[in-house]
């Protein structure tokens, strides 16, 4: 079953989500709860792990019904130790994972803040060996691939050649407002870089990465323009993947469904299922 647009948080195992998402006592197998709502997760843990055991991997199939799908990232080691210039470990990552082929959205491929034109020959030598039964999407984060000049044009025909998506990072909510006294948002200021977002797809998979403020109200007006522009690549046969975040992620469940539903206001969707926490605060 594919999903007109898949929706996921940062995260699937966060203790400030137990009473909510998840019920209050829960300790194992939290993704089986989260699947029964969400269709999606980044799968940040391999961005700083590694590849993970085959226990691990064992186990996330057995919990995450055949719709769902895991973007994991590629290792810190491959993007950011090595540059993308040592690619067997990226193909042993990949190869780790076939328990979980059929459920694979777009590996992201998080490149450094100082990865710049200059490297992009690396990039190319990853996404021409890509295998194509599995979407990739590429973040980027160097200031010359936003300022819409020669390296902005040849990273964005580089990644529609090799049918690579290009994550979308909106941190505008984010710094909408100074900080002040709110630690979660001041830590995310200084975590989150500061860039421009350049909304384009480069091929059938859209990668939205949200990144909320703590103000309910200033996620949503800034949410505001992405459904008239999620509509449309679902009209057009893309199928996007939408990843919200807030300051500290206390709220981001809630605020997830929140924009899902509002995107629902304009365009089919199928409804969420409950919060385990919420449906066990009802019997009660």
């Amino acid at each position: 079953m594919t999903l007109p647009l898949y929706l996921g948080l940062p995260m699937w195992a966060n203790q400030d989500w137990l009473g909510n998402l998840y019920p209050r006592h829960a300790k194992t197998e939290l993704l089986s709860d989260y699947a029964a709502v969400f269709s999606s997760v980044e799968g940040n843990t391999t961005f700083y792990s590694g590849t993970p055991k085959p226990d691990t991997i064992a186990a996330w199939a057995r919990q995450a019904p055949p719709h769902f799908r895991f973007c994991f990232k590629l290792p810190a080691s491959v993007t950011h130790d090595q540059r993308l210039t040592r690619l067997e470990e990226a193909w042993a990552f990949l190869a780790a994972l076939e328990p979980l082929h059929d459920r694979l959205g777009p590996t992201m491929v998080q490149l450094p803040r100082d990865f710049g034109p200059q490297e992009l020959p690396q990039l190319e030598e990853l996404l021409a060996a890509w295998p194509a039964h599995l979407p990739c999407a590429v973040e980027v984060r160097h200031p010359e691939f936003f300022h819409k000049g020669a390296a902005e044009i040849a990273l964005n025909r580089l990644l529609i050649t090799y049918s690579a998506n290009r994550v979308m990072l909106d941190v505008r909510p984010l710094f909408s407002t100074p900080a002040n006294d709110h630690l979660g948002l001041a830590h995310a200021q200084q975590e989150k870089p500061k860039l421009p977002l350049h909304v384009l797809s480069t091929a059938n998979f859209p990668v939205i990465r949200f990144i909320g403020h703590i103000d309910k109200t200033i996620n949503s007006d800034y949410f505001t323009a992405w459904k008239a522009r999620l509509k449309l690549w679902i009209s057009q046969g893309k199928t996007p993947f939408l990843f919200v975040h807030t300051a500290d992620n206390r709220e981001s469940p809630h605020m997830a469904r929140l924009l899902y539903n509002a995107l629902g206001e304009v365009t089919p969707l199928p409804a969420l299922g409950p919060f385990a926490g919420e449906k066990q605060s009802q019997l009660f």
